[in-house]
């Protein structure tokens, strides 16, 4: 039978299907929040770059200079970057690439701030909006090598959704306009090293952690209109680890990593169950696949750094014993395993961990059995950003801008090192979107795009 596609029902019908069937401005193929679709930090496009090269241009679509200092990671929906940073009129301490010890702060910088959100266009970088949403001085220090513009917004293609930590948030139409905003107030973080957990949006919840020294917290606004839906108190210190909303094949659970308890709610704010083990600091973000959640904390001066697969259905305290690797819910721990600053990134059925000194190992999704221990990424230095994982590769970048792209499969096999500009330094985890990939350092904003 032939279609008459000039007919304007069967066309409309026939581009509706074409919707679901080819590759389009899909929500999996937006970046609507830290780490991608899901949290995962992967993409599917076959396009994506694997070699770029600041100095010869290889890959380097665009670049723009930066303001201020963030690290918050961009957001992209339909054709349009959106991230965060705060300005300092004064004289601004600058932070040293390299981990290190001794940046608490017990004092704010002097000078006016600028809370900002910038949106540009994807094509070239081009600025399309600027707003402040608050100026002032800030009210708590924060570590040398954090910034008062950590929290990576969250947008639904509508309005974007950005939490300056203590100082509230906001919720903006795409075009810059406030819609609502919630202002919070100082808390004291551990050490002053400020806070850094990414808001999470799921339908019409945003989800709000705030894990602090004073009263930590969950809350749950109305994405429509911010008002709180639900707040929970939380038995727990300071942690700057981004919750997740896992949809499994039992319930949908909300999920909130931290140092005391790994804590699970419902979406409703009721405790459904916890399990304990983590090292004393917890940063990374969970995520999920084949009803599997994958949770790790890994700090780098403590003995327990375990990387978790949880099933779906727990109850209560479902801990591990002191000598158990598994139980009813807990399908697998590997107990050395977790990074400390980034998450783990699982690709193809294995799960790839970068860790902060420069070491890499992968792990078995399903049965946790080591594919490979640590290895040296020769010549690699500190490592603050989550890796990603496209076109058969996994990709880590340093502080310094260097990104070590690594194989693939059952063996380790570094393939090739892409540079950045010397002077940058990277703590930001990129975006995906289509065949580009946008970076975020301290100095500047790339789009990277395969010839």
């Amino acid at each position: 039978m032939r279609v008459n596609l000039m007919n304007p029902s069967l066309f409309s019908l026939f581009t509706f299907v074409l919707a679901f069937l080819l590759p389009g401005k899909t929500e999996a193929q937006q970046w609507h929040q830290f780490r991608g679709p899901g949290a995962r930090g992967i993409s599917s496009n076959g396009k994506l770059p694997l070699t770029w090269d600041y100095e010869s241009r290889d890959g380097i679509q665009w670049e723009v200079k930066t303001e201020g200092r963030g690290w918050s990671s961009p957001v992209i929906t339909e054709g349009r970057i959106y991230y965060t940073t705060v300005v300092n009129d004064g004289a601004a301490e600058g932070a040293r690439k390299g981990l290190y010890f001794g940046g608490d702060r017990s004092r704010p910088p002097e000078g006016l701030h600028h809370w900002l959100v910038i949106c540009r266009e994807l094509k070239t970088g081009e600025l399309i909006w600027k707003k402040e949403l608050h100026q002032g001085k800030p009210a708590a220090p924060i570590h040398i090598k954090n910034s008062y513009a950590s929290e990576t917004a969250v947008t639904d293609g509508q309005h974007l959704f950005v939490s300056f930590g203590h100082l509230g948030v906001f919720c903006l139409d795409l075009d810059g306009e406030l819609v609502w905003q919630r202002r919070g107030k100082p808390s004291t973080v551990r050490n002053g090293w400020g806070t850094a957990a990414s808001p999470v949006l799921h339908q019409d919840q945003l989800f709000i952690v705030d894990d602090n020294e004073q009263q930590s917290s969950l809350v749950a606004l109305d994405k429509k209109t911010g008002q709180q839906q639900w707040q929970v108190t939380r038995p727990e210190g300071s942690n700057w680890a981004t919750p997740y909303v896992w949809e499994n094949s039992q319930r949908t659970e909300l999920v909130t990593p931290g140092t005391g308890m790994n804590r699970v709610y419902s979406l409703e704010g009721k405790l459904l169950y916890e399990f304990g083990g983590n090292s004393s600091i917890t940063i990374a973000t969970p995520y999920a696949e084949d009803d599997l959640l994958y949770v790790s904390s890994g700090y780098v001066l403590d003995q327990k750094k375990p990387l978790f697969a949880i099933r779906p259905g727990g109850n209560g305290d479902i801990s591990l014993k002191d000598r158990e690797t598994s139980n009813e819910f807990i399908a697998w721990c590997q107990k050395q395993a977790a990074p400390y600053n980034p998450s783990t990134v699982l690709y193809e059925g294995r799960i790839y961990v970068l860790y902060d000194r420069g070491f890499f190992a992968c792990y078995d999704a399903t049965t946790g059995k080591e594919v490979y221990g640590k290895q040296r990424l020769n010549g690699g230095r500190a490592f603050t950003s989550s890796p990603w994982a496209c076109r058969g590769h996994i990709f880590c970048i340093n502080e310094y801008g260097e990104t070590f792209v690594i194989k693939a499969g059952e063996e380790f096999e570094v393939v090739g090192k892409n540079r950045l500009h010397p002077e940058d330094m990277a703590m930001a985890t990129p975006a995906l979107i289509e065949d580009q990939l946008i970076i975020r350092t301290a100095e500047r904003l790339y789009c990277i795009r395969q010839k």
